[in-house]
């Protein structure tokens, strides 16, 4: 069973277009829950190999401006005119100038996919989850505009968890969603958050 739904996904993002299976999880929270608009502006953190860029350039169209980072670099380039994928770690301090400066303002919609290489061993991969989260924290003042919205991977461990916590508690709402087209043996959920407050975090 695991195995036909992960060739179902994987073989409709071949059909599609889409460079992952990972772009079906955010078409179902837009059909959901409209996250994305026309027009807007969109940072994607930890964008590689593209299928949520995809997803959101066509959600927000022409006028609309997408910019996705990623310590891979994005091969082949996107064919989307709307949208680019800058090539950095989000630890870099820099990095926050560079995607403004391609996104011309803060983002009205910030999204991240983004999982750190697992070693295996659980104290470091707990550290790297814990790690990314706060990287991913640290940026939302200087890239999400007030009353911006977020889409955001929950990763396993205590303390991870503690920091998705945080993060849902500086917007005005945050639940918990699960996408169908998560691998039925993943325990991967998503924090969706929305109002961004002046202030936080």
């Amino acid at each position: 069973m695991a195995y036909q739904r992960k060739d179902h996904f994987h073989q409709r993002a071949k059909r599609e277009g889409y460079r992952s299976r990972a772009a079906y999880k955010l078409l179902e929270v837009q059909k959901r829950h409209r996250l994305l608009r026309r027009g807007q502006r969109v940072v994607d953190l930890g964008c590689w190999p593209g299928g949520w860029l995809q997803v959101a350039a066509r959600a927000v169209g022409p006028r609309g401006r997408v910019v996705g980072v990623d310590v891979t670099a994005m091969e082949p380039e996107l064919s989307e005119a709307n949208a680019v994928a800058l090539r950095g770690d989000l630890s870099d301090p820099a990095l926050c100038g560079r995607i403004l400066e391609e996104l011309g303002a803060r983002a009205e919609v910030m999204l991240s996919d983004a999982a750190p290489k697992l070693t295996g061993v659980r104290v470091t991969d707990r550290a790297r989850e814990e790690e990314l989260l706060l990287a991913v924290e640290a940026t939302l003042p200087h890239l999400l505009k007030p009353g911006g919205d977020l889409l955001l991977k929950l990763l396993e461990g205590p303390e991870a968890q503690a920091l998705s916590r945080r993060i849902g508690g500086c917007f005005k709402q945050a639940k918990t969603l699960r996408a169908a087209a998560s691998r039925p043996s993943s325990t991967e959920k998503y924090l969706l958050a929305r109002g961004f407050k002046v202030g936080s975090p």
